[in-house]
């Protein structure tokens, strides 16, 4: 004879659907190694932080403590400073806020958000042996065809803004799911929906107290002490989320 459920039953049987789901999606990204998606917690504006040096700035080879400190405190430390003046003038704005002015502000707001996220990860991948190995070294020769051909494109993109100013970014494309080498020219540039994995610092901030005008030697010295264990940590944390 055919049951038909109550309402009861049909309550409980939804339950327990959707605990299952739960607990298979759950074992599905730890058996993945994804970590479980955190709280939505929105930061409250004009509450950046300075985020420490993760490395012994006077341990460096062929970059001196005065230039890694002083770019980690005036560079990055101002890009912190100026993005949380400017969520306080964006958090005062209201309908009658002329439209040029919060134009100005959000153009601003994402230089230096930019500024200050890639300032944070290009720090976060030195203080390493520069020896490569790992994950996404393994993915890096894949996508190029081998080691040195894709620190070949690298070295020819950061020479290509010596003397000037941008960034050389080796993303993940939300968009293709392969590795793309960006060259920005600024910090507003960037490859939409990608997530940084290698970050070279290509202002004349980031070598001139050593290097001057040469930045070919100041590209040699960032190669040596790239960390690989961060960037192997990022590749992790950005194929997870795909």
């Amino acid at each position: 004879m055919l049951h038909v459920m109550n309402r009861r039953e049909v309550l409980g049987s939804i339950a327990a659907s959707t605990v299952l789901a739960t607990t298979t999606l759950a074992h599905a990204q730890a058996k993945k190694g994804a970590p479980a998606p955190g709280p939505f917690t929105p930061v409250a504006a004009g509450s950046n932080k300075v985020m420490p040096l993760s490395f012994n700035p006077a341990k460096l080879p062929g970059l001196s403590e005065k230039l890694l400190t002083s770019h980690h405190q005036n560079n990055y430390g101002g890009a912190v400073k100026n993005l949380n003046a400017v969520e306080l003038e964006l958090d005062k704005v209201t309908k009658d806020t002329p439209g040029f002015q919060v134009g100005a502000l959000r153009e601003r707001e994402l230089t230096y958000a930019n500024s200050v996220y890639l300032h944070e990860a290009y720090f976060e991948n030195l203080g390493g042996n520069g020896k490569a190995s790992g994950e996404f070294a393994k993915a890096l020769d894949k996508q190029f065809g081998s080691a040195a051909r894709w620190e070949e494109l690298v070295r020819a993109t950061a020479m290509s803004l010596g003397g000037g100013s941008g960034w050389v970014v080796i993303a993940l494309s939300a968009r293709s799911n392969d590795l793309r080498i960006v060259g920005t020219g600024g910090h507003s540039q960037a490859l939409a929906a990608g997530a940084p994995i290698f970050v070279l610092d290509m202002f004349e901030h980031a070598y001139a107290i050593d290097y001057g005008s040469a930045h070919a030697k100041y590209i040699d010295a960032f190669f040596a002490n790239l960390n690989w264990s961060a960037l192997d940590k990022r590749w992790q944390a950005a194929r997870a989320k795909r």
